[in-house]
């Protein structure tokens, strides 16, 4: 069996093909350019920009399942005049056309990651997101995911190709990027954060169990044409998380118990609500269906991921810290 998968060089792509190459699986990374960073067994095509034209006649060939990873991924202060438009371009389209090709060259499974911002932006207090709840995407990324997810059943109703739609929540795990690393970059410099009663639920998945997730989805024949949350199966508070993180590091976080009200009243006048609402707000999905159908259960618990991803954030500070002493 061979796969291709389009993100390479992203935080779950290179995850992803790493997994794939520990598990001899011969695998196809779709890259912008030619990357030394991959690991020496894994095959590289240069198809460049992903678009809504790309031609991938070549990159399909011999291809049996497709994992797509590839986005153009949510964006905080979006500065495009017209960011639903961008969103579009190059993730509705652009999934369009590359899933249309590989149908058309035979391609039996098209593994799609979509985002749980499908679903919405928040739940109610002791409610959660299903696989098969009515969507509600807010934002022009969660949009685009949907449209993306509509194109590609469509196309299954034309073709003989499967498709299996992934929705994870926030991805956590060694190198991760955005907020997440901003956290822990104010925790390990102990830097005092007014969370220290936020009473909310959130759903996080590590990176190592949405990489088991995909594979599993690779050949499960209960997985075709279906659509699974992923998470890590536990729920937390921010407050909790932090707490984690922080033993994680082994540095306390300087936590100050600030009511959520008086937050999300000082978030308002910066400007910050979507901040606010991330810190603040519940998030929770329900795996049930990913459980029972794939008989999955996430391999690693949150402890055990959080752990690590504090473990690899502190490497590569130390790291950093001896290049900059050495130039």
């Amino acid at each position: 069996m061979q796969i291709l998968i389009t993100g390479a060089t992203g935080f779950i792509g290179r995850a992803l093909i790493t997994k794939l190459v520990e598990k001899k699986y011969s695998t196809v990374a779709a890259v912008r350019a030619c990357s030394s960073t991959l690991p020496g067994l894994v095959k590289q095509v240069v198809v460049g920009n992903i678009q809504k034209n790309t031609d991938w006649e070549t990159s399909l060939e011999s291809i049996d399942v497709v994992i797509h990873t590839a986005a153009r991924v949510h964006v905080m202060n979006d500065t495009v005049k017209d960011p639903l438009t961008e969103f579009r371009e190059a993730n509705v389209c652009s999934t369009l056309n590359f899933a249309r090709q590989a149908a058309a060259k035979g391609v039996k499974r098209f593994i799609f990651i979509s985002s749980i911002k499908v679903n919405g932006e928040s739940t109610m207090p002791g409610k959660s997101f299903s696989a098969d709840d009515e969507p509600g995407p807010i934002d022009p990324y969660g949009i685009s995911k949907w449209e993306s997810e509509i194109s590609l059943r469509q196309l299954t109703e034309e073709t003989n190709m499967e498709v299996v739609i992934i929705r994870p929540p926030l991805v956590y795990g060694p190198g991760v990027k955005a907020n997440f690393q901003s956290m822990m970059r104010w925790i390990s410099r102990g830097i005092p954060l007014p969370l220290g009663a936020i009473d909310n639920k959130r759903s996080l998945i590590a990176l190592d169990n949405l990489m088991d997730l995909i594979i599993t989805c690779i050949k499960h024949p209960a997985a075709a044409n279906q659509t699974f949350l992923a998470s890590d199966g536990e729920d937390v508070s921010t407050t909790e998380l932090l707490q984690r993180v922080g033993k994680g590091l082994g540095r306390p976080a300087k936590l100050i118990p600030v009511s959520s009200r008086l937050i999300n009243i000082t978030a308002g006048l910066l400007g910050k609500r979507d901040v606010a609402q991330r810190l603040l707000g519940s998030l929770q999905v329900d795996i049930t269906k990913t459980q029972d159908l794939l008989n999955w259960q996430p391999p690693v618990n949150m402890n055990e991921a959080l752990q690590k991803t504090a473990q690899a954030y502190l490497q590569q500070q130390q790291q950093q810290q001896q290049q900059q002493q050495q130039g």
